[in-house]
């Protein structure tokens, strides 16, 4: 179980610093809390610097089984890939020290990227927060307007003719309810009558062959603060082009009464509908797969998956918005 995982320790890591920074020691290394598919640690140098590593390694990981799909990315390739596309379109993300696949110095692959300290958006003081979040409001239309006429991830070579991207996420929202269904008695009761209001809302999609690209996973906790108070994009592996009413409809949970912040117009309505079912239904039945191996923070991902089967049951209700 959980003190069965061999996460990296200092000296193992010493060895990316020597290779990141040169001839320096370290004075203490910190596993970041949060992560579920990479480690993340805080690495502090003997002349004061910081630094980030992010460790891609089965001891690192805690999701039971792979999502081999579009929205499982992870590893070092997601990572390089999607910080070389948002680096490329002016989105502020961490600056990149050293990346190594060779496994030379510790199992698996690591990155080094530079530390961040200021906080995240959430936990930042509400005053400070208000000119980032308009910041970053700038900064998701930016990223939404650069337009692809392929979804998936950057670099990725998809033949044209490809299934709609509606089609696949009725396809993860299906296998997300049958999980959801078979592990809470509430889901399971009105199973039916969700997997009739999502292939309702998918029936009313109109086809769509222009994309934007997504960061995939974007909450406050995702959105750190630099000394400039300008936002800084991490867990960047899921960034593809894709429809962004996807992103919205994880924004306008994520954010609450911020989403003003970020809002844009000329989404899908019917779009968001969709989506919006298909991404509670993500949050009951991804945390419940964590639930299932041995990640540590259990109140957290069980507070997930209440909040989600509310929101879920919620839409069955007429409610159609995040609350």
């Amino acid at each position: 179980m959980i003190g069965e995982r061999r996460h990296i320790s200092g000296h193992q890591l010493l060895g990316v610093v020597r290779a990141a920074f040169g001839k320096r020691w370290l004075e203490s290394v910190r596993r970041l809390a949060g992560g579920t598919s990479k480690g993340v640690y805080r690495l502090t140098l003997d002349d004061g610097r910081t630094a980030i590593a992010y460790v891609w390694h089965a001891d690192e990981n805690f999701w039971p089984e792979p999502d081999t799909g579009m929205f499982g990315a992870q590893g070092l390739d997601a990572f390089a890939a999607a910080h070389t596309a948002l680096c490329g379109v002016g989105v502020r993300v961490p600056e990149v020290v050293m990346l190594d696949r060779s496994g030379t110095f510790v199992e698996g692959e690591v990155a080094v990227v530079e530390d961040v300290r200021c906080g995240s958006l959430a936990t930042v003081e509400p005053a400070r927060a208000e000119p980032v979040l308009r910041r970053l409001g700038q900064t998701i239309r930016q990223l939404h307007g650069c337009g692809a006429d392929r979804y998936g991830p950057p670099g990725a070579a998809l033949p044209a003719g490809a299934r709609p991207v509606e089609n696949i996420v009725l396809d993860r929202a299906l296998a997300d309810l049958a999980t959801a269904a078979g592990q809470v008695d509430r889901i399971a009761t009105v199973r039916d009558r969700l997997s009739e209001a999502l292939l309702t809302r998918h029936a009313a999609v109109a086809p769509r062959t222009r994309y934007g690209l997504i960061h995939g996973e974007l909450g406050p906790d995702h959105v750190l603060v630099d000394d400039h108070d300008d936002p800084v994009l991490i867990d960047i592996e899921g960034t593809m082009s894709f429809d962004v009413e996807w992103e919205h409809a994880y924004l306008e949970l994520r954010f609450g009464d911020r989403y003003r912040y970020l809002a844009a117009e000329g989404l899908d309505g019917d779009r968001l509908r969709f989506y919006r079912l298909a991404t509670y239904l993500s949050l009951v039945a991804g945390p419940l797969r964590l639930l299932a191996g041995d990640f540590p923070d259990r109140d957290a991902m069980n507070a997930i998956v209440s909040a989600n089967i509310e929101r879920t049951l919620g839409q069955l209700s007429g409610m159609d918005f995040a609350d």
